[in-house]
């Protein structure tokens, strides 16, 4: 049954429609509205904080707050020890217990998934109906029936099920399994897309002494100062752009840093290089979660010409990057703690602070 213990109104969209509905733009957007409203004031001290209860989650095979690769995260492995840490400095950055972290974040993805069940799982689309009508005598199995997983939970569980559970009910356990783990896969275009959105609505809703324009997704042309492409070209969007007067900045947004996207970031850079029209200057901004310490340095060192490429690189907590290498001594990850104590890697907080800091500035000199 939905909240409230009332019947979800039956759902006529295909189910591929409804679990695209949850986990898209438009209800990101109203579940980040419901969010701010209740939470916490957004400071630049604690913005860090907001972006990991909004998008940080458990990986479900450490039962650790998640940093990094889970295949390489594994007990016995490096990067599980690396994940202990993070988790010990997160739960007490957040003043809870280790096992009661999982509590505190990954906020987003729950509230998508709860939307999700009041539409498709605790009811059958007409559509869904439909489909079926022409074998509703041929004993069809239903959506995520897996006799070789009920096999399973009845070898485990057998000696303390007692009778057993009927036939139906084991049926309704491997369906909510699969559930469970099919909407995993949503997770990762949800933290896609969901920390480009959640930067927007925290930038959004700091207040600066002057005004910022705050656009996600955006077109570089619907920018000011940016030419259109050619008609035969692909039109370019900027994960988020900020402008603030003649001041504009363009955000490259990603969680963590694949091997393809170290690649995009010049391409990128050149297209907006080659269709700036207003002769100025523009700030080239990476915020990212990632911590592959080689990922990192390469973003710090990466150069265009005669300048780094990005004019700042941002880490959403390098605090965290420190704990997870504080015994490390390998070239990266001496590099990567030298970058933070340098200040080419900065915080979230800091560039916050700094970003309201020049414009403020620039304001007074008009």
């Amino acid at each position: 049954m939905a909240p409230g213990n009332q019947a979800p109104e039956p759902d006529t969209n295909p189910p591929r429609e409804v679990v695209d509905r949850a986990f898209g733009a438009g209800n990101r957007a109203r579940l980040l509205a419901r969010y701010f409203e209740t939470a916490a004031p957004i400071s630049p001290a604690n913005a860090w904080q907001h972006v990991y209860r909004l998008l940080l989650w458990i990986d479900r095979t450490t039962a650790l707050a998640h940093c990094y690769e889970s295949d390489k995260a594994q007990p016995g492995r490096p990067w599980y020890a690396r994940s202990l840490a993070f988790h010990d400095w997160l739960s007490r950055e957040l003043n809870v217990a280790p096992v009661a972290l999982a509590e505190q974040i990954d906020w987003l993805f729950r509230e998508a998934v709860k939307d999700l069940a009041t539409r498709v799982i605790t009811s059958r689309s007409a559509m869904y109906e439909r489909q079926r009508a022409p074998y509703a005598h041929r004993s069809f199995p239903e959506p995520g029936e897996d006799p070789e997983l009920a096999a399973i939970i009845r070898e485990v569980l057998g000696d303390w099920m007692n009778p057993e559970p009927p036939a139906q009910v084991i049926a309704d356990l491997t369906r909510r399994i699969h559930t469970h783990l099919s909407q995993e896969n949503k997770r990762k275009n949800l933290v896609g897309e969901g920390f480009e959105d959640v930067i927007s609505a925290i930038l959004a809703r700091l207040r600066f002494e002057t005004p910022l324009e705050v656009r996600t997704r955006v077109a570089l042309h619907d920018l000011p100062g940016f030419h259109r492409p050619a008609p035969n070209e692909k039109i370019k969007k900027v994960d988020v752009g900020m402008v603030s007067g003649a001041l504009r900045t363009l955000v490259t947004a990603k969680w963590s840093i694949r091997a393809d996207r170290e690649e995009q970031f010049m391409s990128d850079f050149q297209t907006y290089e080659r269709l700036e029209s207003a002769g100025e200057d523009f700030a080239y901004v990476l915020v990212t979660n990632e911590f592959d310490a080689a990922r990192l340095r390469a973003a710090c060192e990466r150069r265009r010409q005669n300048a780094p490429l990005f004019t700042h690189v941002v880490h959403i907590n390098p605090a965290a990057v420190n704990v997870v290498y504080r015994e490390a001594q390998s070239e990266g990850a001496v590099a990567v703690k030298e970058h933070i104590a340098k200040g080419r890697l900065i915080s979230f907080a800091t560039w916050l602070i700094q970003l309201g800091q020049h414009r403020a500035k620039r304001g007074k000199k008009r």
